[in-house]
């Protein structure tokens, strides 16, 4: 009878306990639900009508798709840059920033002054970096080709080469390695003092302390660039769109139609032909596709990554 009798007053608690977690959750139930969830949801509603975002859309099924991956000429150009800008560029700048932060660690004076001088060029804004960059490179008047040519290097075209202008893109990232610099240098700080002393009186090596103590340390960190550099290549856009305009020579005032993707839509990237498709010549439903499909990557490559750890963690640190 006491249990019978006490049933309503734990249910009523119980009620009372899930309205109070609702509650502090509501922040981001609306959150996700305003700028993710309804986004989401409306993306692929569009992707099976005809929408020029002045008349109503119209249903259409699956022709949207199949002009995606049947008839769409730059699809495939624009699906290879941006998968070959994700798994180089991801992996130089992974590379560069735990080298620059190991190299400041070692640092014994100056070291603030390195951190700064690292840092700086990641603060620039990404139009007034990408046209500096362009201009430096320039093969006609940049100086970092005349100072190859002073040393009898053969000097490329950079930008206005197909076959040179994504790694310019990628030199231009690593000008820009400041962020991912202080993100390792403060996990290489992290490690204990206790394990590089033991290891030294183990009599191991530079390679072998790395491997040995480092590495299994800062491995989330580690993985924390790799998949946040993933999703932030993936949606790669306003470097190679302007670097492209300026390299060709093209001068277009505002509002005016420019084609992404020069030289020879070797910079074209995923991100561009859903601008151009959606609010060049409106052909909303077709953006919407693509949007679709880089999302779809982008959370395949971001779930792998997750799932294997991609041999970065330790079986001690794996749950």
């Amino acid at each position: 009878m006491a249990h019978l009798a006490t049933a309503p007053g734990a249910r009523r608690r119980r009620a009372r306990e899930r309205l109070r977690v609702l509650g502090f959750l509501s922040p981001w139930l609306i959150g996700f639900t305003v700028f993710f969830g309804y986004p989401l949801i409306a993306t692929v509603y569009f992707s099976f009508t005809r929408y020029n975002q002045i008349q109503p859309p119209s249903f259409v099924g699956l022709r949207n798709w199949r002009y995606v991956f049947t008839q769409m000429p730059l699809f495939g150009p624009a699906l290879w840059n941006t998968l070959w800008l994700v798994v180089v560029m991801v992996a130089l700048r992974v590379v560069f920033g735990l080298g620059t932060g190991l190299l400041v660690t070692k640092v014994k004076t100056g070291a603030g002054f390195f951190r700064t001088a690292f840092y700086l060029p990641y603060l620039a804004p990404p139009v007034a970096a990408t046209v500096a960059f362009v201009f430096l490179l320039n093969p006609g008047t940049g100086p970092v080709n005349d100072a190859l040519t002073a040393l009898g290097v053969p000097a490329p075209d950079w930008f206005n080469d197909p076959a040179w202008a994504k790694p310019s893109l990628v030199l231009l990232s690593l000008w820009g390695i400041g962020d991912l610099m202080v993100i390792f240098l403060a996990a290489l700080l992290d490690v204990p003092k206790e394990r590089y002393e033991a290891a030294q009186l183990d009599g191991a090596g530079p390679v072998a302390t790395f491997r040995y103590v480092t590495w299994p340390a800062i491995t989330p960190v580690v993985m924390f660039a790799v998949v946040t550099g993933v999703v932030q290549t993936m949606q790669y856009y306003t470097q190679a769109l302007v670097a492209g305009k300026l390299a060709s020579g093209v001068s277009a005032g505002p509002g005016t139609p420019v084609q992404p993707g020069y030289p020879d839509h070797s910079t074209l990237t995923v991100t561009q032909l859903v601008y151009s498709l959606g609010f060049q010549h409106f052909n909303t439903g077709a953006a919407c596709v693509l949007s679709l499909v880089l999302f779809a990557i982008a959370m395949a490559a971001a779930s792998l990554l997750m799932r294997g750890r991609a041999g970065l963690l330790g079986a001690e640190d794996r749950p």
